[in-house]
């Protein structure tokens, strides 16, 4: 008995001690979120923002990356964090799944850039393409992707006919945002930390078995700018 007593007690210490870690895991996470709905808000009225707008209406889901940074001399590199929500039939956005962004290159190039980028992902094609553990962009022939303010307007057939739309807003010595070569991939342990169990992006996303209420003014600016 005195045994079983102290296996248990031995357990509910462990257990107390797991609790910061968690939370703090989760704290990193909603800090994420709250940076995307701040992007979006940012990107929705900014200088492309009726055209994005406009594509918004028409995306299946969005990913938003708050902070993709560039930089190198030489070699040059780029990554961040993100996060991907979808929309059923009726409207209603998901919780979102987490997702990083990475990539490198080679060439001569000298600077940095600090970026905000949404990308709109039109098609249940793209989407699915994504959904798998890791999407390259250029490896997929198949995914079109086309950019708000590199000549191409959201309401115009070319930017509605491609599979990813994306907008940016920069700050540096790159001419612009390249995704070509960007690798996304999903962040399973970043999305186990925000929901309190192990759950798969599809889950999140497509049959929206969990939810965090953390997310509802994420899913609220979503709502509020596609119906700008």
């Amino acid at each position: 008995m005195t045994w079983s007593l102290t296996r248990r007690g031995l357990a509910v210490a462990a257990a107390a001690l797991m609790l910061p870690a968690a939370a703090a895991a989760q704290a990193d996470q909603q800090a994420l979120v709250d940076r995307a709905t701040l992007t979006v808000n940012e990107l929705m009225g900014g200088e492309h923002g009726v055209d994005a707008r406009t594509v918004l209406r028409r995306a299946r889901a969005v990913m938003v990356f708050p902070r993709v940074f560039r930089g190198g001399f030489i070699l040059g590199g780029e990554g961040g964090s993100g996060v991907l929500v979808a929309r059923d039939g009726a409207g209603n956005w998901s919780s979102p799944a987490f997702y990083g962004m990475g990539g490198g290159s080679l060439g001569l190039q000298i600077g940095v850039q600090d970026s905000q980028v949404m990308l709109f992902v039109m098609n249940d094609r793209a989407l699915n393409a994504i959904l798998q553990s890791q999407f390259k962009f250029g490896a997929d022939a198949s995914v079109a992707v086309a950019h708000l303010g590199a000549g191409i307007a959201g309401g115009t057939t070319a930017a509605l006919r491609a599979d990813v739309v994306s907008v940016a807003k920069s700050r540096g010595l790159y001419a612009g945002v390249s995704l070509e070569g960007s690798i996304l991939a999903r962040r399973n342990e970043e999305n186990a930390a925000y929901y309190g169990r192990q759950v798969s992006a599809e889950q999140i996303v497509l049959t929206m078995e969990v939810h965090n209420p953390g997310s509802d003014n994420l899913r609220a600016a979503l709502i509020r700018w596609s119906q700008e």
